[in-house]
């Protein structure tokens, strides 16, 4: 982190301090407490940060214009790297999107796997977030709490889908596959185990006073700012905001699961209360987990084969003539979904707040156009806001408190 001392900063905007004695500090891309390739330029008077900029160049991806050259499915392992720490996650919200611009309803057993793991990508982004941001601070030992819970999160994903991080598992109209006895078992046994790790990370961070006094009335932001900001998930609901995609449009399951979770809300908005809401949510996910994993429907995974959407599996591959031909029709020919010429926008709330996928479709089976509104965008650009003011050693508590994934800001 060079501090630029020859050359003193001279900003127009900057009003109520001594233009003379401001210097730049270049906070990243490699600083160990941004966990991600993101550089903060800080203007400072002192210790105190007057102006802060965000630069988001360092991540090329090209995420969305990659969405225009994969097809539906293909792009599944696109949408996986973008917030990388719960993956799976954003599977779901892009299948949202594209089918319903297909008009595919998924089997009522699709919804409730989606919905399942879903919460528990939630969940371990949320471990990640507060593990992390307590780390940050000086509390080791919760970042420790924390991970190993992740780990078995990361196990059960192994297990449904063949990969830890990754899982690439949603497709159109379904899933890669049907999940064994033994995902299900597992998933139990973290329902019963996780409560005692989330009550050991809570008075592991509840009553250390440093962590507490180093993010309560930190990086206020208010309901209406919030609101005028396009803030959502935890970093909206700790500022009062309760709006919540799961109930206000419930998809997936959540219209069968209404009854088993709450909105979990603050009024403070500071890095405090947005870590009191991470924890309250994890504690409700796993309400939902418990509560679906126990009524999951029986039937098929995937939609009926003879709406030509879906991939066939390996039996039906092998042993019908018409899954060879589907499989020949959406592979080889490249004659994949007939999309009506439309465009559509479909959201979910994730960890992070609400992601949403706008594609415009041509008739082709691919989109013409794959537009990403990710979470992490619209909550980095608000840093400046909460970070003027400051000290330079609350960036740490502020920037973990939004919990960036840089992946996402990639444009």
């Amino acid at each position: 982190m060079p501090l630029e001392a020859a050359t003193p900063v001279v900003d127009e905007d900057i009003a109520g301090a001594d233009r003379e004695y401001l210097y730049t500090l270049n906070y990243g891309p490699q600083h160990p407490a941004t966990h991600t390739t993101l550089r903060l330029i800080l203007t400072l008077d002192g210790e105190t940060v007057v102006k802060a900029v965000p630069d988001i160049g360092f991540l090329h991806s090209g995420f969305e214009k990659l969405g225009e050259d994969l097809d539906f499915n293909q792009y599944v392992t696109i949408v996986d790297r973008m917030n990388y720490i719960s993956p799976f996650a954003n599977e779901c919200a892009w299948f949202e999107a594209v089918e319903k611009l297909l008009g595919v309803e998924p089997t009522p057993r699709c919804k409730y796997l989606r919905t399942i793991l879903a919460e528990l990508a939630r969940i371990s982004d949320h471990l990640l977030c507060v593990g992390a941001v307590g780390l940050d601070l000086g509390a080791l030992t919760a970042f420790l709490y924390a991970f190993n819970q992740r780990e078995k999160v990361y196990d059960i994903m192994e297990s449904a889908s063949g990969q830890r991080f990754h899982p690439s598992f949603c497709r159109v109209g379904g899933l890669m596959n049907d999940i064994t006895d033994d995902v299900v078992a597992k998933v139990r046994a973290f329902v019963k185990t996780f409560p005692k790790a989330h009550a050991d990370l809570t008075r592991l961070l509840n009553r250390n006073r440093i962590f507490v006094d180093r993010t309560k009335g930190i990086g206020v932001l208010t309901r209406d700012e919030a609101i005028n900001m396009s803030c959502s998930g935890p970093v909206a609901r700790a500022s009062g905001v309760t709006r919540d995609l799961r109930k206000d449009e419930p998809y997936l399951a959540y219209p069968d699961l209404q009854d088993s979770f709450k909105v979990v809300c603050a009024k403070g908005g500071d890095c405090y209360n947005r870590y009191l809401v991470r924890m309250g949510e994890m504690a409700e996910s796993l309400n939902i987990i418990k509560a679906a994993v126990e009524n999951i429907p029986g039937g098929p995974v995937n939609v009926d084969l003879e709406d030509k959407l879906t991939i066939p599996d390996k039996q039906a591959t092998y042993r019908s003539i018409e899954g060879l031909i589907q499989h020949f029709e959406l592979f080889m020919w490249n004659r994949r979904w007939e999309t009506p010429v439309e465009e559509v926008y479909g959201a979910q709330e994730t960890a992070n707040g609400e992601l949403g996928f706008y594609v415009v479709a041509d008739g082709s089976g691919r989109a013409w156009r794959a537009r990403t509104r990710p979470p992490s965008l619209i909550h980095f650009s608000i840093f400046p806001h909460l970070m003027e003011g400051h000290q330079i050693s609350d960036v740490p508590a502020i920037l973990g408190s939004l919990n960036i994934i840089a992946a996402e800001l990639d444009r």
